[in-house]
């Protein structure tokens, strides 16, 4: 049985972060998230069904590798999903200026990211990828998730100015920062 209500909290927390954050400054974030924003930035996409959709791939990998990972990691993608999507329509209600929405969306994100991984479950995409990672080499999933989506702000670097992009940078290190933070009091924890 998957852990529903760390589930219900990292959804809730990481579409927050998302949709009264990082998406009317048209920020990024790393991994399969950052993916799925330059394609809403490019194209008008729905981030949670982008964020879904990419992941399918990743999902297919781990199902091979670790069943029980990628039920739980099924549902966390999921109900993220759907939250993302379905908060949506209350983005842009209140808006703070690009520093302190940079700060509170990657802390609200990696927050909710770190809840998810402390509970072996994930919202999917590359942070399945650090958790089967960190699973087996026992490296923390916070800076592994850091080190991809450090990968993924370089490829999406050409859609920020550079304005955008110093923020992107904050963003992704706070949710680096909060992940870890989650993941290493979870280890304490248990």
């Amino acid at each position: 049985m998957p852990p529903i209500l760390p589930i219900l909290l990292g959804g809730l927390l990481i579409s927050l972060g998302i949709n009264f954050f990082l998406s009317p400054h048209r920020l990024l974030d790393g991994g399969i998230i950052g993916l799925a924003l330059i394609m809403r930035y490019l194209w008008g996409f729905k981030t949670g069904l982008s964020i879904f959709l990419l992941s399918v791939p990743i999902y297919l990998f781990i199902g091979k590798m670790d069943r029980r990972l990628l039920f739980n990691s099924l549902v966390g993608l999921s109900v993220s999903s759907l939250m993302i999507d379905g908060l949506s329509p209350f983005r842009g209600w209140f808006l703070l200026p690009m520093l302190p929405s940079a700060m509170m969306g990657g802390l609200l994100v990696g927050t909710g990211v770190g809840i998810m991984l402390r509970h072996r479950t994930s919202t999917g995409g590359t942070d399945l990828i650090a958790q089967y990672v960190s699973e087996r080499t026992g490296w923390n999933a916070g800076v592994l998730i850091f080190l991809i989506d450090v990968l993924v702000i370089a490829c999406g670097s050409p859609i920020l100015d550079p304005r955008r992009l110093l923020h992107t940078l904050l963003t992704i290190s706070a949710v680096g920062f909060a992940t870890s933070v989650c993941v290493s009091a979870g280890k304490t924890d248990g």
